[in-house]
């Protein structure tokens, strides 16, 4: 009896040993909750945005002239340098003169032959007067006497416009520019002969500042923009407001702002499309006519306009734009949303968000849908990347 108490004390003192170890080793492997992740956030607000919509389009020049021949001839000389700016009335061609001064001196001739029968004329007649009343000469003598004189005063007039005409032609043997512009290369050379019955083309000539642009924009969206415009959900833009800004085949954007001039009033029956034309100014010459080009156009303007930071977007299943939301309990949501457009740095929310919801920026990769978190306000200044979590102060 003796032994065995030993050994029972022994047994006894094991046995709470080994439930001791295993309590502290439990207590090892349950540690304490961490705390909850810290996430940065801003907060779904109304701005004004306008509403800008992108359309292709192409170069025009505002006023284009055809260098024509007026005078037939030889064309003598090029006085204009291919390429250069021309001023309107400078003298661009000269055609051989020659035979036009010819025909104004036989007209001035004619002209000086005219003017003596009628003198002529009217020297008959006045002598005629004063033998009628003697009947010195018969009436019907007279009378021949003063168709005479009318005759040769018709005579005379009719010789005073050839003499004019002659003179004009005489004057269009040097071509001069209608207009005001750049002017391209020269269509015929020294020695070419000219007609003036053909309307033979010499040059081209364009003005280059300001230029238009012609773009075309589909009915469907007109009437779209119409009815967003009749509920309210759009503010027109002021009269004169409308402007446009071009953004250049290399993908740069023009630095001269233009204006919407006006919208064509019919549809085009073959493509849907209704042609709208812009101002654009040009004084480097760097617009050319022909040159393709993209406009962005304020069409109106959303008062109400729900807007988010563009990095807060993500692309789900299907292609579905989603947002992670932290609500009233501080847990995270992942909220399905429908972009309207993107502004910048900024997306137009049109559905699955409202005014003051909380949209997480930063911290995103340690803050899955359900899980507390403690927002804190997004500075633009941080550093930290979207999947990064933000240091607290």
């Amino acid at each position: 009896m003796k032994s065995l108490l030993p050994k029972t004390l022994l047994c006894t003192f094991t046995l709470c040993l080994v439930a001791g170890l295993g309590a502290c080793r439990k207590k090892e492997t349950n540690p304490l909750a961490p705390p909850p992740a810290e996430v940065s956030v801003v907060t779904v607000a109304l701005e004004r945005v306008n509403r800008t919509t992108e359309l292709p389009g192409r170069i025009n020049s505002v006023r284009e002239a055809q260098v024509r021949a007026r005078a037939t001839g030889i064309l003598l000389k090029r006085l204009f340098e291919e390429g250069s700016n021309v001023r309107e009335g400078q003298v661009l061609f000269e055609i051989d003169p020659a035979p036009l001064q010819a025909s104004l001196n036989s007209a001035k001739a004619s002209m000086a032959k005219a003017e003596a029968a009628l003198k002529e004329s009217k020297a008959t007649v006045d002598r005629y007067k004063e033998l009628v009343p003697i009947n010195a000469i018969s009436k019907q003598v007279y009378d021949q006497a003063v168709a005479m004189l009318g005759q040769n005063e018709a005579e005379l007039l009719a010789t005073k416009a050839a003499v004019q005409t002659a003179e004009l032609n005489l004057g269009y043997a040097q071509v001069t520019a209608p207009i005001s512009g750049r002017i391209g290369k020269a269509l015929v050379t020294e020695g070419a002969l000219v007609s003036a019955t053909e309307a033979t083309q010499l040059a081209l000539i364009r003005q280059l500042d300001p230029v238009y642009f012609d773009f075309t924009e589909s009915s469907t969206e007109v009437l779209r923009l119409k009815r967003a415009l009749e509920n309210g959900t759009l503010e027109s833009v002021a009269p004169g407001e409308a402007r446009v800004t071009l953004i250049l085949e290399d993908g740069t954007v023009y630095r001269h702002e233009g204006k919407l001039l006006f919208s064509d009033i019919s549809v085009d029956p073959t493509t849907g499309m209704i042609t709208l034309r812009a101002g654009i100014p040009n004084p480097e010459n760097l617009l050319m006519p022909g040159m393709f080009a993209r406009a962005q156009i304020v069409e109106g303007i959303n008062a109400n306009a729900l807007t988010i930071p563009q990095r807060t977007v993500t692309r789900g299943a299907g292609g579905k734009s989603t947002v992670l939301i932290v609500n009233n309990e501080n847990k995270v949501e992942l909220r399905t949303i429908e972009v309207d457009r993107i502004i910048g740095d900024k997306v137009v929310v049109a559905k699955g968000s409202k005014a003051g919801e909380r949209i997480i920026v930063e911290g995103s990769q340690k803050a899955p849908p359900g899980a507390v978190v403690k927002p804190i306000p997004f500075s633009a200044g941080s550093t930290a990347d979207s999947g990064t979590q933000p240091k607290s102060n």
